[in-house]
């Protein structure tokens, strides 16, 4: 009697016909990058979340979660300024090492300036 209750409830996803344009998963149950931009996209034109969901046979959850990342990305890349950290500290890095050079570069000639004066910080010529 069990065994008829559990054939009675719902066959398992093998056995269910797919809807009419349903799209299957790709292999291993992933979808392509494409096919899920192609369903963020359904949503943000305004289709159903239950219904584009049901046609992809994923969970709302998951299609939520594609919206949701792919809207993160699409602001991101609106922004003038590096949000990555790496580039930050490397733009950082970069501007430091800019001012040391110049730095480096005032002293060097403030040394040749001075050294070419007679006084006390002139070069001194060794006696033999």
């Amino acid at each position: 009697m069990e065994q008829e209750q559990a054939r009675t409830e719902r066959p398992s996803a093998a056995e269910r016909p797919q809807e009419s344009g349903a799209a299957a998963l790709g292999r291993g149950g992933r979808m392509s990058r494409q096919r899920k931009r192609d369903a963020v996209l359904r949503l943000l034109r305004g289709e159903d979340l239950e219904t584009v969901s049901r046609s992809l046979g994923v969970t709302a959850a998951t299609l939520s979660g594609w919206r949701d990342a792919f809207l993160a990305a699409g602001e991101a890349s609106l922004s003038t300024r590096p949000t990555d950290g790496e580039a930050l500290e490397s733009g950082r890095l970069k501007a430091r090492l800019g001012e040391m050079l110049l730095e480096r570069e005032l002293l060097e000639a403030k040394i040749a300036l001075l050294e070419a004066r007679p006084g006390p910080l002139a070069r001194r010529t060794q006696k033999r």
